[in-house]
């Protein structure tokens, strides 16, 4: 499974926190059922690739506070 195809990246329209941010693109979900997740500050470098479920998760926990921006 590849990320490195040109594809629209985007971020939140929340974020707005001086750019620790990531950003996602919406190519490979109805395909494979992946989310590729980047850091917005190094777009050149690796991108990970949830599942949906994973990735839903991982939504759920930040929504819920679960993680600390430090």
């Amino acid at each position: 499974m590849t990320t490195d195809t040109p594809t629209p990246w985007f971020k939140s329209s929340y974020s707005d926190n001086g750019g620790a941010c990531v950003e996602t693109a919406a190519h490979l979900v109805a395909t494979h059922g992946i989310v590729p997740v980047r850091d917005s500050k190094f777009p050149d470098g690796p991108a990970l690739s949830l599942t949906t479920p994973a990735f839903s998760t991982f939504i759920a926990g930040i929504k819920s506070g679960q993680f600390q921006v430090r």
